[in-house]
């Protein structure tokens, strides 16, 4: 099996990249191919401009937004991996979403609905947030946060969504930091 990995986080001491390893290496464990795209590592440019806008209505697709639509064409998976800001994506992955689900690629209009592109693919979202679990349940954002992703980026275009795994109060002590970690792995191998 193919994955894709779409990696939204800075710095690589924090606990996204913690993820991002026990992730890659519980896939490759399982003989899956991974690619990895770590934006920030890419320095993605994720200002969709009005001139691509204009290319995207006549069809035409910038190189760097082409391949990255390739890596997603040839994935079994879409798996992405960021923190919650501001009860959102990160600016780059956000960016990302803009301009590599594009219009015609990853969904069109069809008729009076809309025509998805990705079938056939599985998609996991893993976020973790500052906030305190119960807090974002109680305020109803946990629901909200899949709402806006799983549905709205992944259903929305015929990814069917397998996890959406969110974990607050991002961990300092190592054995909090493990048990998420295990639960991660468990996800992965219940699913793949």
């Amino acid at each position: 099996m193919k994955h894709l990995i779409v990696y939204a986080h800075p710095q690589t001491e924090s606990f996204n990249h913690a993820i991002l390893e026990t992730t890659v290496k519980t896939l490759e464990k399982k003989g899956h191919q991974v690619n990895v795209r770590n934006l920030y590592d890419l320095d993605f440019q994720p200002v969709l401009r009005q001139s691509e806008l204009e290319s995207i209505r006549r069809g035409e697709t910038l190189e760097d937004v082409k391949q990255e639509q390739e890596y997603i064409t040839q994935a079994d998976s879409i798996i992405l991996i960021y923190p919650i800001w501001w009860t959102g994506l990160p600016a780059i992955l956000k960016g990302y979403i803009d301009r590599v689900f594009a219009y015609g690629f990853a969904y069109s209009y069809e008729g009076n609905g809309i025509k998805q592109h990705l079938t056939e693919k599985k998609g996991i979202i893993i976020n973790t947030h500052g906030t305190p679990k119960e807090i974002y349940d109680q305020m109803s954002m946990t629901e909200a946060l899949k709402l806006t992703s799983s549905t709205g980026i992944f259903e929305f275009t015929g990814i069917e969504p397998m996890e959406h795994l969110l974990f607050g109060s991002i961990p300092d002590e190592e054995l909090e930091m493990k048990k998420n970690l295990h639960t991660v792995e468990n996800s992965l191998h219940r699913i793949f």
